[in-house]
């Protein structure tokens, strides 16, 4: 998601405030008046430090916090939030290569792919350019796919090393800027986010004008037919299946742009694999003690069920990850020093959630597993 979206032709501003301006933030004293009522913790995420040189955190680590009995059993207690790497310009689109044993994420403005290797923890430039990559994922046979901002087009990258397009145009109109990108390993097909932030600044694609309505596509995998599912959000964002596949979670970042827009996880029903039918609300970003909401982006899913969304725009506090029962109620918060942009489940027993933040990628052991494929 882009982190400051300039309104293109087709959209409608937000007259009291851009999306690059930070909201008001409820005093540092009240909040930490309110958080050490609920928790019982002194520590914050903005007063710590991180790398090399930082001091150790004393466990157990104060920013993975429980607001819900249910959350205790995902909380390990002798595990702190590290950061990896940081020195992006924004980062996104984390995720998990389990053969490669890596983790592969965008750096958006610098046109380049990351990649952190588990067995040392090496960091490199994996792909340069890279097409202003957005959202990354994996398929069932381990090829790579990502939506390139500046292209405009879904792209599968093949071990011969060669380029598949699988997706630039809709009805004969170019897409808007593919954001985010799931597969169904159970009949290989691809579902993309549409909302179009690539197209709306040069800084993280190529300016231009959005032809099309902001949608959710799927891509058979059999055919290479390209659908829409839904166009009913008003700038779909990240997006994940349930651990079934029989429901489908999505963010909606419209309030980015659009005035009504909520700030929220929207839930349909799968219908036969392909469809989409009944849609409801599934999570309010909005986080008691905070006097507006923040936005969702980036979401995954474990297998329990639970909705793992990155979270920001806010700020201190609040910025991180919201951690949403199947049922939509709030349970837990990771709070990080940056926004979060995107989140994915990955290591050796796949319980380990890396978290890409503005300029940093973070990551934590949790007492869960992620569910779907990367």
């Amino acid at each position: 998601m882009d982190p400051q979206p300039a309104p293109s032709e087709n959209s409608t501003p937000i007259a009291s405030q851009s999306r690059g301006q930070r909201p008001p933030l409820i005093g540092r004293r009240s909040f930490l008046a309110a958080a050490g009522a609920a928790t019982g913790l002194a520590a914050t995420a903005w007063a710590r430090e991180y790398g090399p040189g930082a001091a150790p955190v004393r466990y157990p680590d104060p920013d993975i916090i429980s607001l819900d009995k249910r959350f205790d059993k995902y909380k390990i207690g002798n595990t702190p939030i590290q950061r990896l790497h940081t020195g992006m310009l924004w980062a996104e689109g984390p995720a998990w290569n389990g053969v490669g044993r890596y983790l592969v994420w965008s750096d958006i403005p610098n046109d380049a792919q990351m990649r952190w290797l588990e067995e040392d923890g090496h960091v490199s430039k994996f792909r340069q350019p890279a097409g202003n990559s957005n959202g990354n994922t994996f398929d069932e046979r381990g090829r790579q796919i990502s939506c390139e901002h500046g292209n405009r087009r879904v792209v599968r990258y093949e071990p011969s090393g060669a380029v598949t397009v699988l997706a630039d145009k809709f009805q004969g109109k170019p897409l808007n800027a593919p954001n985010d990108v799931i597969v169904r390993p159970d009949d290989g097909s691809i579902w993309f986010t549409d909302p179009g932030y690539g197209s709306l600044l040069n800084y993280e694609g190529n300016k231009g004008d959005l032809q099309l309505k902001e949608a959710v596509y799927r891509i058979d995998a059999k055919s290479g037919k390209l659908d829409k599912v839904t166009d009913e959000l008003y700038k779909p964002n990240g997006l994940c299946f349930s651990p079934d596949y029989k429901k489908l979670y999505v963010a909606d970042t419209g309030a980015s742009h659009y005035p009504d827009a909520p700030r929220s996880i929207q839930v349909w029903d799968v219908v036969d694999g392909t469809k989409l039918g009944h849609g409801r609300a599934f999570a309010s970003m909005k986080l008691a003690g905070f006097d507006r909401a923040g936005m969702a982006d980036g979401i995954r899913a474990d297998i329990d069920g639970n909705i793992w969304s990155s979270a920001g725009w806010v700020g201190e506090g609040y910025d991180g990850v919201h951690i949403f029962a199947p049922d939509g109620e709030r349970i837990g918060q990771i709070r990080l020093p940056e926004i979060c942009s995107n989140v994915c489940f990955g290591g050796r027993k796949r319980n380990r959630l890396f978290m890409t933040g503005s300029q940093s990628l973070y990551a934590v052991y949790v007492e869960t597993q992620g569910a779907g494929i990367a």
